[in-house]
C-alpha cells in the first residue's frame, strides 16, 4: 500500500470539493451556523451561570440571616439547592433546558426539580436548540453524506475507475484516498471548533483547567472526531456499492432521515409503551398511601408511634415524656423523616429502573445507529444527561435528609418537653447554629463514573468504525470493476 498514492487521491478528492460552489456554500452556511452556536452556547453558560451564582449566595444569605427559631420551624423553612452547569455543557445543552434547575429541600416532603427553561418558552424550543453538538451530529453528516456519494461511483460512471486501477491504484488505496479527502473537508469544520472550544472552556473554568475536565474535552473530541471517520467510510461505502451517484445519493439520504429522526423517535416510543412510567401524581400518591399504613407521626395515638414512645420511655425509664431529658417530639420527627425519606427512596429507585429500563432501548440502538452513540456520549460529557440530572436530585436529598434530621437532633437536644418557665429550657435557640450547616455544593461525578455509564455508546462507536472498515476492504472489492 502506497501512502504517496493514498495522498494524492485525498488531495485530489479536496480539490475537487473545494471546486464545487455547491460545497462551498454549503460548508460556508454550516461554518456560521457553527460559529453562532457557539456564541449561543456561550451566552447560555454565561448567562444561566450568573443567575444560578447569584440566587445560590442569595439562598445563603438568607437563610444565616434567619432570627432566633425553633429548629422544626427552620426546618419547614427550607432551602433551595440548584443544579450548577458545567464548563462544558455550553457544547452540548442535553436535557438541560427540560430537567429543571432547583429543588426546595423541606423536612418530610421531597420536591421534584422545577423552573426548567422550557417551562419560561414559547414552545419553540420543543423543536430542538441550536447548539454546537447539534449542528455536528446532525448538520455535518449531511455534508459529508453530500461530499462522498459520488466518490466511487462517479469514478465508475465516468470510466476512470479502470483508469486508476491500470495506473497502479490499488482498490483500498483508493478507498482510503477518498475517505482520508473527505474526512479532511468536514475537519474544516471541526478544527476550528475545536479551537474555539479548548478557548471557552478555559475561559468558563477561569483558567483553572482540572485534570478531569481536560480528560472529557479529550474523549468529547475524539469521539467526534470518530463519529465523522464513520460517516465518511458509511458515504464512500455506500458509493461503491452502486452503479450510479444518484442511487448512492439516494441511499445516503435515506440513511439520514432514518439515523436523525425516525430511530431516535421510534426508540424512545418503543421504551416508553413497554415500560410506562408512572404520572407525578400517582407517584406522590402511592408514597402517601404507604406512608398512612408505616405510622402517622402526627397522630399521637397511631400504633407505631405509640409502640415508639413505649420504647422511648423504657429506654430513658421513665413514666411519661415530660420526664424525659430530651425533647420527645424531636424524636418523632426524626423517625418520621427516617421512615418517609426511606418510602421515597424506595419508590423512587423503582421509578429509575424503570426509566432505565425505557433508555436502554436507546443505548442499544447504538448499535443500529451512529447518531445515537455520540449523543448520549457526548450529553454524559458535558454533564447534559439523564444520569448527571439523577444524581443531581440524589445528592439533593442527601442534603435535605441530613437538614431535617440536624435541626430534629437539635430540637430533641435543646428544646424542653414541658411548658417554658423560669428554668426551663427555651423554644427557641440561637441563630448561630443555622450557619454550622454547609452549604449545598453539587460535585459532577469523574470521566471514570462517566465512561462507565456510556460503555456501550464507546463499544458502539467503535464496532461502527471496525464493521465499515472490514465492509469497505471486503465486501466491496469485489465490486470495484462493475
Amino acid at each position: 500500500m502506497s501512502f504517496h498514492k493514498i495522498f494524492l487521491i485525498a488531495k485530489l478528492t479536496w480539490i475537487t470539493a473545494l471546486k464545487s460552489r455547491a460545497t462551498l456554500i454549503l460548508t460556508l452556511v454550516l461554518g456560521i451556523a457553527l460559529f453562532a452556536a457557539t456564541y449561543i452556547g456561550w451566552q447560555n453558560f454565561k448567562t444561566q451561570n450568573d443567575q444560578r451564582t447569584k440566587y445560590k449566595a442569595l439562598v445563603r444569605e438568607k437563610w444565616l440571616a434567619k432570627p432566633d427559631k425553633h429548629p422544626h420551624r427552620m426546618a419547614h423553612y427550607g432551602y433551595l439547592a440548584f443544579r450548577p452547569k458545567h464548563e462544558l455543557s455550553f457544547f452540548d445543552f442535553g436535557i438541560e433546558s427540560f430537567a429543571g434547575v432547583s429543588i426546595f429541600l423541606e423536612a418530610h416532603k421531597q420536591n421534584t426539580v422545577n423552573f426548567s427553561e422550557s417551562s419560561f418558552s414559547n414552545g419553540i424550543i420543543r423543536f430542538g436548540e441550536m447548539s454546537i453538538a447539534m449542528i455536528l451530529q446532525v448538520l455535518v453528516p449531511l455534508l459529508i453524506f453530500f461530499l462522498g456519494y459520488k466518490s466511487i461511483s462517479a469514478e465508475r460512471e465516468n470510466g476512470t475507475l479502470k483508469i486508476l486501477f491500470c495506473q497502479g491504484v490499488k482498490w483500498s488505496e483508493l478507498l482510503l484516498g477518498k475517505i482520508v479527502g473527505i474526512i479532511s473537508v468536514s475537519f474544516v469544520l471541526f478544527i476550528p471548533v475545536i479551537c474555539i472550544t479548548i478557548l471557552l472552556w478555559a475561559m468558563l473554568s477561569n483558567w483553572q483547567v482540572s485534570t478531569d475536565a481536560a480528560q472529557r474535552l479529550i474523549f468529547l473530541l475524539t469521539g467526534y472526531a470518530l463519529y465523522f471517520i464513520i460517516c465518511s467510510c458509511l458515504a464512500v461505502l455506500v458509493s461503491a456499492w452502486h452503479r450510479t451517484s444518484r442511487g448512492a445519493l439516494t441511499v445516503l439520504v435515506v440513511l439520514w432521515i432514518i439515523f436523525i429522526v425516525i430511530l431516535p423517535k421510534a426508540t424512545q416510543s418503543l421504551g416508553t409503551q413497554l415500560y410506562p412510567s408512572p404520572s407525578k401524581i400517582e407517584f406522590n400518591a402511592a408514597i402517601e398511601k404507604e406512608l398512612s399504613k408505616q405510622g402517622d407521626s402526627h397522630n399521637p395515638n397511631d400504633p407505631h408511634y405509640e409502640q415508639f414512645k413505649k420504647d422511648i420511655l423504657k429506654k430513658y425509664k421513665v413514666d411519661s415524656t415530660s420526664q424525659l431529658s430530651v425533647n420527645y417530639g424531636g424524636l418523632v420527627m426524626a423517625e418520621g423523616e427516617r421512615i418517609s425519606a426511606q418510602i421515597y427512596q424506595q419508590h423512587q429507585n423503582r421509578l429509575v429502573q424503570t426509566y432505565i429500563k425505557q433508555n436502554s432501548f436507546t443505548r442499544a440502538a447504538a448499535f443500529l445507529n451512529p447518531y445515537l452513540a455520540i449523543k448520549n456520549l457526548s450529553m454524559a460529557l458535558t454533564g447534559a444527561d439523564y444520569a448527571n440530572y439523577l444524581d443531581f436530585q440524589n445528592q439533593t436529598e442527601k442534603f435535605r435528609y441530613d437538614l431535617a434530621q440536624k435541626m430534629n437532633a437539635l430540637q430533641i437536644e435543646h428544646i424542653s418537653n414541658v411548658k417554658q418557665g423560669e428554668n426551663d429550657k427555651p423554644y427557641t435557640i440561637s441563630h448561630k447554629y443555622w450557619s454550622e450547616l454547609p452549604d449545598f455544593k453539587y460535585q459532577f461525578k469523574t470521566i471514570n463514573w462517566v465512561l462507565k455509564n456510556e460503555v456501550y455508546s464507546v463499544v458502539a462507536l467503535m464496532v461502527w468504525f471496525t464493521l465499515l472498515m472490514t465492509l469497505l476492504f471486503t465486501i466491496t472489492k469485489k465490486l470495484k470493476t462493475l
